[in-house]
């Protein structure tokens, strides 16, 4: 299961960064998106494993009652808002430059060069 979950995140922080290096912004800011949820599924995986089974199967494959961390669903829990928030600015921002420029292809954007 630890495996699975490292190879998940793995592939979505390699999805979410090729993404995000996309000239499309509407593709980038999905990047964005993928990236925060790699990030969720980062704190899960580290929060959730002591070193020898996660807190939520015990040693016979039972449920175990183990708590995990509460900081980490915590950590977890400020991720998700604060990724909603600047999810939510950056998609205000390709809006206004998508207005303003009439494109949303980052090469065709005017005005940025210095």
């Amino acid at each position: 299961m630890n495996t699975l979950f490292a190879i998940a995140t793995g592939i979505m922080f390699g999805m979410g960064i090729f993404q995000i290096l996309r000239r499309d912004l509407i593709k980038a800011a999905m990047g964005f998106y993928i990236l925060f949820a790699a990030v969720n599924l980062l704190f899960l995986s580290v929060g959730a494993y002591d070193g020898l089974i996660a807190p939520y199967v015990d040693a016979a494959g039972q449920t175990s009652a183990q708590p995990s961390d509460p900081l980490v669903q915590a950590l977890i829990l400020t991720a998700i808002v604060i990724s909603f928030g600047s999810y939510a600015l950056l998609l205000g921002l390709i809006a206004v430059t998508s207005r303003r420029f009439r494109t949303v292809d980052s090469d065709e954007v005017d005005h940025l060069k210095g």
